[in-house]
């Protein structure tokens, strides 16, 4: 792979909202060289899922910079103001952005940052002993294979979609997944009834989708899940304490085997549903009630989908299992739109260092306070990662709102100083147990006299 060799503080690989954070706020801190590769040709997030009225669900402080950068020239406020939107945005009394709003914030922000680059794809990743740096063979636009030394990566290539092999049966025609949802809704409106299979928001926003389209004429509608309710996503105050950077430290230093017990309780952190789209819901079921002739809405928790197949017509048959009373039956189908959520995507080009990524007991890197990856001895770089160790840090590590503050422990670490100030206290609430010193022999003394 022979061409133009460059050095770098830091090279980060793939440029979603949390490295193109990094850029961001690394666009201001002195003397630092950092660039992120991107293989996309542009910035986008979440097309597949852009409804209309599609609103976030952090508000517009949880931007790529101002919770730990409040005056930086990147900020969410920066970008209103340059859009002359500051003003109408402040009137509308609402602080959580459009998904439209937020990618064209994301766009414009890359925009503005040089150290971003498109069409950029990684080809591999290899660590060199005697220079001590990792080498990053990429190729840009134009054909033209790049090396790039840093001895610090940071690897933020996000998730894919995940389907389960339960629904592995069935052909692609009668299949999609909700990050192509709005890609196929013409095939949703062909269909003459369309099942959703999963809870949480896509599942949920898929349906009122489809319940609008029932609504004026288009396909009957069933929605399948496995959880044993329609679950809110709890958003009460106190419970968001344990979102919160402090929660997120206590988290990383409990042992593996609570931190995953913890991690399977806390699902209806992020995996529930905004109680706006459940009132949607049960309003155009409502609203059903009045109309004559309409095709049929279904909806089933507690149902877990065992296997998928194609009936002699081509439709899609689905064997399920009802949880409740373990009683099985087929449910046939025109179109299945998998509401199953995303794994990690996986890093063929990190191969050649797959040996110094250090993993625990279930095969998942080591990741340390600081969000590095423990590595073999010897090795003197640094591999951070970003939205790829909730396992490590919590469920709040996918979350908007951590990704200034994980970007900013990132970079304090680089820099060996506090580029940024973290925040010292962000929650209310003490997450460990009281630690007390008790004087020599208290415990005898307090005995019986």
């Amino acid at each position: 792979m022979n061409g133009p060799t460059s050095e770098h503080d830091v090279v980060a690989v793939g440029c979603g909202p949390f490295n193109l954070g990094l850029a961001a706020l690394g666009s201001t801190v002195d003397g630092l060289d950092l660039v992120v590769l991107e293989e996309q040709p542009e910035l986008t997030w979440h097309r597949g899922m852009m409804f209309g009225d599609a609103s976030m669900q952090v508000n517009f402080l949880a931007d790529l910079v101002t919770l730990v950068a409040p005056g930086h020239p990147l900020s969410f406020l920066a970008y209103l103001h340059d859009m002359d939107r500051l003003y109408t945005f402040t009137v509308r009394e609402n602080f959580f952005p459009s998904r439209r709003e937020y990618e064209d914030y994301l766009r414009w922000a890359a925009a503005q940052l040089p150290a971003v680059r498109f069409s950029h794809p990684v080809l591999e990743v290899d660590w060199d002993a005697a220079a001590e740096t990792f080498t990053v063979h990429a190729v840009r636009g134009d054909g033209t294979h790049l090396r790039m030394r840093a001895r610090n990566l940071v690897l933020g290539i996000g998730t894919a979609p995940y389907v389960p092999d339960a629904l592995a049966g069935l052909p692609p025609s009668r299949l999609l997944h909700t990050a192509d949802y709005l890609y196929r809704a013409s095939e949703a409106d062909a269909a003459a009834k369309v099942t959703v299979i999963g809870s949480g928001q896509s599942g949920a926003e898929v349906t009122a989708d489809l319940l609008g389209r029932n609504l004026a004429g288009g396909p009957a509608v069933s929605w399948l899940t496995r959880t044993s309710s329609f679950a809110p996503l709890d958003y009460t105050k106190m419970v968001l304490e344990m979102t919160t950077p402090a929660y997120m430290q206590y988290f990383h230093s409990l042992p593996e085997e609570v931190r995953d017990r913890l991690t399977r309780e806390q699902w209806q952190f992020y995996k529930g549903i905004s109680t706006d789209t459940l009132d949607e819901i049960h309003e155009l079921l409502y609203r059903r009630q009045l109309e004559h002739g309409l095709a049929e809405a279904e909806l089933r928790f507690g149902i877990t989908v065992e296997a998928a197949a194609t009936d002699p017509a081509g439709r899609a048959v689905l064997t399920c299992r009802h949880r409740d009373t373990g009683g099985t039956f087929e449910h046939t189908t025109d179109l299945v739109v998998a509401a199953t959520g995303y794994r990690n995507r996986p890093a063929a080009f990190l191969k050649p260092i797959d040996d110094l990524l250090l993993r625990d007991g279930r095969g998942r890197h080591r990741v340390r306070l600081d969000h590095s990856v423990e590595l073999a001895d010897g090795v003197t770089g640094r591999v951070f990662v970003a939205n790829a160790e909730t396992h490590s840090h919590g469920v709040s590590s996918p979350n908007l709102d951590i990704g200034a503050v994980r970007n900013a422990t990132i970079l304090n670490a680089i820099t060996g100083r506090e580029a940024f100030r973290l925040p010292k206290r962000s929650a209310f609430t003490t997450f460990d147990a009281p630690r007390r010193r008790l004087r020599a022999g208290l415990d005898r003394s307090s005995g019986a006299s």
